[in-house]
């Protein structure tokens, strides 16, 4: 499974995810770095087969209303630090890469992970 971590997540989300073996970018490795425009994103997210990792309200919007980009996973922790982030994804990541499997639209906030249909 291929991800893109968008703008508003650390780095160290996406080193994680490589970490574990995933293929993952960050947008600050894209050329414009963090001033890449969410098209941008989601058309590399769509010619690539990347799902996108975001807190971005905007990409949950884009979702909902053209099914761009594919597959969305959408952070609701809230401002948290750093480590309690990777944590959540470290403590979840089967889970969520099994959901991703079936479902195109995954939520994450601090207590749960929800599949939606």
């Amino acid at each position: 499974m291929k991800f893109i971590v968008d703008a508003q997540l650390p780095k160290s989300l996406s080193d994680f995810l490589k970490s574990e073996g995933l293929n993952s970018i960050h947008t600050l490795e894209f050329p414009e770095k963090n001033k890449t425009k969410d098209s941008q994103i989601i058309l590399k997210a769509i010619s690539e087969n990347r799902v996108i990792i975001t807190k971005d309200n905007d990409f949950l919007d884009s979702y909902l209303l053209k099914a761009e980009p594919r597959k969305l996973v959408m952070v609701k922790t809230g401002n948290i630090p750093n480590p309690l982030l990777i944590e959540i994804f470290r403590r979840n990541l089967t889970k969520i890469i099994s959901m991703l499997s079936r479902s195109n639209l995954i939520e994450i906030n601090r207590t749960e992970i929800i599949e939606q249909s």
